[in-house]
């Protein structure tokens, strides 16, 4: 029933295994790849034909992880697997990279790449392994695809690169790089690093460029085995149309690409591609959506020889000059951080927003649920390249952008125990002619500095291009827009004074070798240096204080069975400290404590408030309190957090207080001195040993008890001598008043000279001399 195709390999220690023919027989060809226990399905679809007036190349693919793979299933309502998660969505741009410039120019049938992680084992990454597998398959569909290609992902620990490490040793080291490539080049690069030389990042991209080879080998025989017939592709002389334009609007093209304004040379070339529509208003539709492919490559023509030859570009710089640069910081009043970054018409307002930990962003995956504290977002809105477009949600691109930035600023935020804060930044481009994420990262240090995030350095990137014709290439700093477009290559650059902490790369040819790579490396450290001179301008170094918006966060160690004491049945202890002093309290289940407020004061009442609870009295210590309840025999003074004592009557003053009330209310603040805490927790406090004025101590002038014993009050002597139990309900009930009517039995006789207990009242209790019931000594009822 099935015609299976399986190669196997050893990399990285592990079995990699690709098998086709069994799984989605009806796409144009379908494989899955196993590393370790982790599975994914990779089908490829191609449309047969091309929609008519279609002058573009929709290639479109798709990731996916399902939940099953991992054992769990999805949160939310509907319980199952939705729109794209920010991961998959990279995922998904990861794999398109490499894969897109390897279709021929001029094909334009849809394909369809569409793959699903079936199977996780906690360590093998998806998202390499999905890109291995899409390749395979665009190699056995039969589609004009060059490759193949492979992929890896790199990790750095201890002077070593690690093939393929596991999440725990990407956190544990100092790079986390991924790399496609063919056999010959490097067509993609996507990594995050911990300030590391640019040899450092060349040798770990050629590492993972030699190591993904056997793969690659592997693919080519599977697919000498599987592959379907390859496709015909019909190639057209477009020669004689290229030569006619050039002829007519060549001139036209390049005066245009001579000026410096973005917006001068674009309507310059508005009117060129209008005057060459009129050059073919008589030919067939066909015809006309030809030469206006063909206009895109004569504007390429002449604006890469103008670079190669000339060594002049758009704007009128060399290679090496960045454009002018203005930075600000205190931009907007309220945030809590601001930048306007300005570099030539590229432009970005960056600001910086402190939060508390429960504005943490929650992620749900296939590793299960996590929380982010460093979250930043980037947009792109129509009019910063004064179109008229879509405005909404963000899309493939803004979030790509954002995540490097993100990459960018990652490594040099301190530690969560350092500062406790959630991070948001947000980037908003307010102008675009290229380098718009590298204005991010720029603009996004100075906010967080501006901010009083403690970097650990200042962080500046640059994008880089490149032109190359056969062996002849030049590579450039700073590119714009229309020199990314027309250009070979968009290598963006990322990283301190001391070492880079991002670098991405997308190919627009079959691959760059690792010559061009180094010159490219070696020329954005110096566009690098230059800016962040440029950015010290308007600040150096980060901010001493918070801004007066921003919550503050102290933190506080409690011990963790006290935990519970601070929540409260239900929550009612912190609910009332945040609702009565106005600051934020969160709880870690290690016992760190965190109070958040724009008020010191809120700060400070509330950590006042959770030491009286977790403290314990200290004998002999004053304590200011206010009284919360009273009875007949004393006061109940709150006097630390939810800590109460008692003041006996007899301890509210020197003079004898025949009632409480007489002389205290609820609510009155006192002064108290602790006498001593017993073994059940309850505290003894006395007020008649403060002064009530000035809170100091005052001697005990008070005369000892009569008899020289000194006994404390007959509440706190502690427990009974025959244990602490309740004796219960008399057996006789209520015994009523006195028979003699009540009143005082004056005072006791002497103890020696009491009668033996059988004797007091005249009668017989029914017992023996000992005292003890009949029923228990045997005798007669």
């Amino acid at each position: 029933m099935f015609t299976i195709h399986k190669e196997e390999l050893n990399w990285g220690g592990r079995t990699l295994t690709l098998e086709t023919g069994r799984v989605a027989r009806q796409a144009d060809a379908a494989v899955m790849a196993t590393l370790g226990e982790t599975v994914v399905l990779c089908a490829v679809t191609a449309a047969k034909s091309v929609k008519e007036g279609q002058d573009f190349f929709p290639l479109t693919v798709h990731y996916q992880e399902k939940y099953s793979a991992a054992g769990r299933i999805p949160g939310g309502f509907f319980k199952r697997e939705r729109g794209a998660t920010e991961h998959e969505t990279l995922t998904s741009r990861l794999i398109d990279r490499p894969i897109r410039p390897l279709f021929p120019e001029g094909f334009y049938n849809e394909i369809n790449v569409i793959a699903h992680v079936l199977s996780y084992d906690g360590e093998a990454e998806g998202d390499i392994l999905a890109l291995i597998a899409a390749s395979a398959a665009l190699t056995l569909s039969g589609v004009p695809f060059m490759g193949p290609i492979a992929g890896a992902r790199v990790g750095y620990i201890d002077g070593e690169y690690v093939l393929n490490p596991t999440k725990a040793q990407v956190k544990e080291g100092s790079l986390d790089l991924v790399v496609a490539g063919t056999s010959d080049a490097v067509m993609m690069v996507e990594s995050e690093a911990k300030e590391l030389s640019e040899d450092e990042m060349l040798n770990g991209v050629m590492f993972a460029h030699r190591s993904i080879q056997p793969v690659i080998d592997a693919i080519i025989r599977l697919a000498e085995k599987a592959a379907k017939d390859p496709w015909d592709l019909a190639i057209t002389d477009d020669k004689a149309m290229l030569t006619k334009l050039k002829k007519e609007i060549g001139k036209d093209i390049d005066a245009a690409y001579r000026m410096s304004g973005k917006s001068a040379r674009q309507a310059a070339l508005a009117e060129a591609k209008s005057k060459a529509k009129a050059v073919f208003a008589d030919g067939t539709p066909q015809e006309q959506m030809k030469a206006g492919k063909l206009f895109k490559k004569l504007e390429g023509e002449i604006v890469r020889g103008a670079i190669l030859k000339e060594g002049r570009r758009i704007d009128g710089r060399d290679t090496k000059t960045v454009r002018p640069i203005e930075a600000m910081v205190g931009f907007l009043p309220r945030t809590h951080g601001s930048a306007l970054f300005t570099r030539g018409e590229t432009q970005s307002i960056v600001t910086t927003t402190l939060g508390t930990a429960d504005a943490e962003q929650m992620i749900d995956g296939l590793d299960g649920l996590r929380y982010e504290r460093f979250m930043l977002h980037y947009n792109f809105p129509p009019y910063s390249v004064g179109e008229v477009g879509r405005f909404g949600a963000p899309g493939r691109r803004e979030i790509g952008h954002g995540k490097l930035a993100w990459r960018a600023l990652h490594p040099l935020l301190p530690a969560k125990e350092e500062f406790p804060y959630t991070i948001r930044v947000l980037s908003d481009i307010t102008e675009s002619n290229g380098s718009s994420s590298m204005a991010t990262v720029c603009g996004g240090s100075l906010a967080l500095m501006d901010a009083g995030v403690p970097l650990k350095r200042p962080c500046a990137g640059i994008a880089m291009g490149l032109i190359l014709e056969g062996k002849d290439f030049a590579v450039i700093s700073d590119i714009l827009g229309d020199e990314d477009h027309l250009g070979d290559m968009d290598f963006k650059v990322a990283g301190t004074s001391d070492g880079v902490t991002s670098l991405q790369m997308d190919i627009k040819v079959a691959g760059i070798t690792e010559e061009i790579m180094r010159v490219a490396l070696a020329q954005a450290k110096e566009g690098r240096a230059h800016i962040l001179g440029e950015m010290a301008k308007a600040l150096d170094s980060t901010r001493e204080g918070l801004s007066a918006h921003a919550p503050r966060i102290e933190s506080m160690s409690v011990p963790k069975d006290k935990i519970r004491d601070i929540i409260g049945t239900g929550g009612k202890v912190i609910r009332e400290i945040v609702a009565t002093t106005g600051a934020k309290v969160d709880i870690e289940d290690d016992g760190t404590v965190k109070i958040s407020s724009s008020d010191p004061a809120q700060i400070e009442a509330a950590r006042n408030w959770i030491i009286g609870i977790v403290a314990e009295p200290e004998v002999g210590k004053i304590y200011t309190g206010k009284v919360v309840n009273m009875a007949d025999f004393g006061a109940f003074v709150n006097f630390m957090g939810a800590r109460d004592g008692l003041v006996h009557i007899s301890e509210i003053m020197n003079e004898r207080v025949a009632n409480v009330r007489d002389v205290l209310s609820e609510g009155q603040q006192v002064k108290v001195k602790v006498l001593g805490v017993d073994d059940r927790g309850k505290v003894r406090l006395s007020m008649r040993l403060v002064d009530q004025e000035s809170g100091e101590e005052l001697p005990d002038t008070r005369p000892p008890r009569e008899g020289g014993d000194d006994r404390p009050p007959r509440g706190d002597r502690g427990p009974r001598r025959d244990g602490d139990r309740d004796r219960g309900p008399r057996r006789d009930g209520d015994r009523g008043p006195r028979r003699d009517g009540g009143g005082d039995r004056g005072p006791r006789r002497d103890r020696d000279d009491r009668a033996p207990r059988a004797d007091r009242d005249g009668g017989d209790k029914g017992g023996d001399a000992g005292g003890l019931p009949n029923f228990l000594t045997g005798g007669d009822d």
